[in-house]
């Protein structure tokens, strides 16, 4: 009897769509939490190294300062290998920067993209520092990367409201 009555109540609420709606909201919000709490992760310099990186002094004779840093919202969930000359420096999260000093000369910066790395040439001068922002993009399977040379300054302002990530 009892069984009777519950089949009918599912039915009912079935037939005219409350369940169903009810069973759609629930799974469209936590849906969304999942994806505002989805986010990348990777091992962080100290607060010391950080600010200290921040100061953007200028690097010894014959070297170059080279800051890559992502910013961009979309792609928070993902982290994305980088490479200074086909050399491992670290992945990349959402709101981190990584610091490394390289010889001055050409160099090609890459990072893991959807189906092959992205690559940007640069060449850097004795004494100064460079602003690589990468930035993250749709893909067909899974979010892509590319890379792009900033302004020291647009490059500073980014990198002042970030957090240094550990490098290789």
């Amino acid at each position: 009897m009892f069984l009777m009555w519950a089949l009918r109540l599912v039915y009912v609420l079935v037939s005219n769509g409350y369940f169903v709606k009810q069973l759609f909201a629930r799974a469209s919000i936590i849906g969304v939490a999942l994806l505002l709490s989805a986010c990348a992760t990777v091992p962080m310099a100290s607060v010391e190294e950080s600010n200290t990186a921040k100061q953007f002094r200028s690097p010894e004779k014959g070297n170059s300062g080279l800051y890559i840093y992502r910013d961009s919202f979309i792609g928070k969930a993902l982290k994305k290998d980088l490479y200074i000359d086909d050399k491992f420096i670290g992945e990349s999260a959402p709101d981190v920067f990584f610091y490394k000093t390289i010889k001055a000369g050409e160099h090609k910066i890459s990072t893991e993209s959807e189906f092959s790395n992205s690559d940007l040439n640069i060449k850097t001068e004795s004494g100064k520092n460079y602003f690589i922002r990468q930035y993250t993009k749709f893909g067909v399977f899974v979010g892509g990367a590319n890379l792009e040379q900033v302004s020291e300054e647009e490059g500073k302002k980014a990198i002042s409201k970030l957090n240094m990530a550990v490098s290789h």
